[in-house]
């Protein structure tokens, strides 16, 4: 019988085994090739494995250290298109914050500025730094985006503030934009790490009708998803108006519903121009007449031309009068001395077309009236201005009106001639002042303002001190509100009418500056995730 060869267990490290078949032949597990019985030797075995396989294990090796190579330099593009769109995507969010600040529409970054930031690289530095500020996302939508992350993320540092403070104050007003729509703004102040701070809190449209009902529940909604409590809401300050200070009806009375202890303050700016409207009857006469006169020289073209060429004729140092409206607080004062310091030219104007007040203008009596109505009006009119601003206080606001009606009563007893109207106008800062004397500021202070002062006496006197900020936390008015009506009357024109004022506006108005990184941070996950 022949003689045929065994399989060894040892055959293994050749990657062999073998078959069931009789002889045995060696099997490799590899290729799945099945040799003769004579092959089944160690030498035999060790040269199948170097000349068919080893080969493929080192293709095998210089393909996997190629794509390894392939795949380090892909990350390294990786990385560097990263930075790059980092850096884009920053720059995205600081212009249109710039774009939001000047109240200028959307379009305008990708129309005017992105080209010009483009020629201004090219020309100064290189193409390739123009190419990259190319990859800058600022197109109208895109600002329009940015826009409302910074002004959502705005509002939620306020609201966080707010529960850190404990108690804050609210400033309301309520306006009609140019497309007729009801917009109701909030500014809150609040007390702060070492002083008390001011802000926007919202802007909301009043959808429908602007009821008492419908201004309260639309406050009362965004405290709800804010999570804001009334009873951290110490002082409202409103405007005068009875839909806000009803008693029953109104917005305080649905205030103190949910919030007895709350206190409110009518604007003192408001009340301000309500105790210098009423006057006497020769006196307002005189009024009536200079808006005439006014009137008659600026509300028709020709007139106004005419009139101009005369004062530069004679060397006049106007050559134009102005007009004047009851809603601007400021008006009626200028309008009068401008009046004054051309009477001289109106009158001639007058005569020349024979109007029939040119006899007013030539009686001294109607000019010492007119006179001393300009220099009252500008009194007025620098104690409104002082009253402006932001960070008044309200015991601010009271000493300029305690000094001002102190001011009257000596006017009072040295101008007989107007006295009346001075006891009069006197009278009527008392009935809109009635607290006047108990709220006048007797603390003076060096280095710090009053709200620091405060802040740092608290840290020693923390019961003295709570109750001393609490009394500067309430808004003396409704200033903040007025001026970003103003802003509003800007953003939202007759050629962006279907704007949605309200991210747009309080990113316009806004001190706090939004957490650009955090921004950035979720912005570049929602792509990741997007792309995933």
């Amino acid at each position: 019988m022949s003689k045929y060869r065994q399989f060894h267990e040892q055959y293994v490290v050749f990657s062999f085994t073998s078959t069931s078949t009789e002889p045995p032949q060696p099997l490799c597990f590899l290729c799945g090739d099945v040799l003769s019985n004579n092959s089944m030797k160690p030498a035999h075995l060790q040269r199948h494995l170097n000349t068919k396989h080893l080969s493929c294990v080192s293709k095998t090796a210089e393909f996997f250290q190629r794509k390894l190579s392939e795949f380090k330099g892909s990350q390294e593009k990786l990385k560097k298109a990263t930075a790059v769109s980092t850096k884009a995507l920053e720059a995205s969010y600081a212009v249109s914050l710039l774009v939001a600040k000047s109240k200028k529409p959307f379009t305008v970054a990708e129309e005017l500025i992105l080209p010009a930031a483009v020629i201004l690289a090219e020309t100064m530095i290189d193409k390739k730094a123009a190419d990259a500020l190319k990859t800058v996302p600022l197109s109208n939508n895109t600002v329009c985006w940015r826009i409302d992350d910074m002004a959502v993320d705005i509002v939620d540092q306020v609201v966080e503030k707010l529960k850190l403070s404990g108690s804050f104050a609210l400033q309301l007003d309520e306006s009609t934009d140019v497309s007729g729509e009801a917009q109701l703004i909030a500014f809150v102040r609040y007390r702060d790490i070492s002083e008390i701070n001011e802000h926007i809190l919202f802007c909301k449209k009043l959808t429908g009708s602007t009821t008492v009902k419908d201004v309260f529940h639309v406050i009362d909604t965004f405290f709800s998803e804010h999570n804001l409590d009334w009873k951290s809401c110490i002082h409202v300050c409103t405007d005068g108006a009875a839909s806000m200070t009803g008693r029953v009806k109104g917005l305080i009375a649905q205030i103190k519903k949910v919030n007895p202890d709350v206190q409110w303050n009518h604007c003192i700016i408001h009340r301000e121009a309500l105790a210098s409207k009423r006057m006497s009857p020769e006196l307002h006469e005189v009024l009536n007449d200079a808006v005439k006169v006014i009137n008659f020289v600026e509300s028709r073209p020709l007139n106004h031309r005419l009139f101009e060429r005369l004062c530069h004729d004679s060397g006049a140092e106007h050559q134009q009068l102005l007009l004047h409206t009851d809603v601007r607080w400021l008006s009626k004062g200028k309008a009068l001395q401008r009046l004054l310091e051309l009477r001289n030219e109106v009158s001639a104007f007058l005569a020349e077309h024979s109007h029939p007040l040119v006899v007013m203008l030539e009686n001294t009596d109607w000019v010492a009236r007119l006179a001393y109505l300009a220099d009252f009006f500008s009194k007025l009119n620098n104690l409104n201005l002082t009253l402006q601003g932001k960070d008044t206080h309200i015991l601010n606001m009271y000493d300029k009106v305690c000094g001002f009606m102190k001011k009257i009563k000596l006017w009072e007893s040295k101008l007989q001639l107007v006295s009346t109207h001075l006891s009069r106008l006197n009278s009527e800062f008392n009935h809109y002042f009635p607290d006047i004397e108990n709220r006048g500021l007797k603390m003076r202070y060096s280095e710090t303002n009053l709200s620091q002062f405060w802040c740092d006496v608290e840290k020693e006197y923390p019961d003295l001190g709570k109750h001393a900020l609490n009394e500067l936390l309430p808004f003396g008015s409704t200033y903040l509100c007025e001026v970003t009506f103003s802003s509003m009357a800007v953003i939202k024109s007759k050629h962006r009418n279907r704007l949605n004022l309200e991210k747009s506006l309080i990113a316009a108005v806004a001190t706090l500056p939004p957490r650009l990184t955090k921004l950035m941070s979720e912005r570049q996950g929602q792509l990741t995730r997007h792309s995933i």
